[in-house]
């Protein structure tokens, strides 16, 4: 029997581990809006894989962040993508017409920044990565983002961090990516950065690879990414 998003959601949901954020099924009081959140993340992610099941392009980055997918349940989109404060993208580029388009941070969170409380939470390489796929006009659901590690690794100071997936959790993440890719017989794998495109040829998964948009990498990341939907 073939795979289904549904079962692919479904191994998503059951992993926990000491300082990993699991977006599909953890709740902290506080942060989210309510017990709720983490069925309206999973939601969008069954959604968003739903409107791509025939994508040419899966654009795989390392880890998921606290300011991308970890509130909205998408690699690489941020809520401020959703909520239609992209300057570029109009949210139904991500989950169609239709949808019931929600934050799942709480704007009453004292951690929160004016912003963020305001337009939801914003992440730089989500805001470029999406912008590109705009310009590209590669097709609104003819490319899916995704980490190795598909889970949201935090530092011990508290979830509103950031740290490089360990070894382990890299061996973990790749039977996901490996599950996906069966989800997607026709995509070409595209790693973002380097650190990505080692860690799948050391899995023995074939890449092209485009420099990862932070530090400054931005206008390098656009062209490579352009001259990709050329050739392909």
């Amino acid at each position: 029997m073939s795979l289904t998003i549904e079962a692919f959601l479904k191994h998503l949901h059951i992993y926990r581990a000491p300082l990993v954020f699991n977006p599909w099924r953890d709740y902290a009081p506080g942060l989210d809006i309510g017990p709720e959140a983490p069925q309206i993340r999973a939601a969008n992610l069954q959604r968003y894989l739903e409107l791509r099941r025939r994508a040419h392009y899966l654009f795989i980055a390392e880890g998921l962040g606290y300011q991308g997918g970890h509130f909205s349940g998408m690699a690489m989109t941020s809520e401020r993508i959703l909520l239609g404060h992209h300057p570029e993208v109009r949210p139904e580029e991500v989950l169609g017409e239709g949808w019931e388009y929600r934050r799942t941070s709480n704007p009453a969170s004292p951690l929160l920044k004016g912003t963020q409380r305001a337009l939801g939470f914003n992440e730089p390489t989500a805001t470029v990565m999406w912008g590109c796929l705009h310009r590209e006009h590669l097709g609104i659901f003819d490319a899916v983002l995704w980490n190795i590690f598909p889970f949201h690794p935090y530092k011990k100071e508290g979830l509103l961090t950031n740290r490089t997936p360990d070894g382990n959790e890299l061996n973990v993440g790749i039977v996901y990516a490996k599950q996906l890719l069966e989800l997607l017989p026709d995509a070409q794998v595209v790693a973002i950065g380097q650190k990505a495109a080692q860690t799948l040829e050391k899995y023995r998964i074939p890449c092209d690879c485009v420099p990862h948009p932070s530090m400054g990498g931005a206008n390098k990341f656009k062209a490579a990414v352009a001259g990709l939907f050329r050739r392909g």
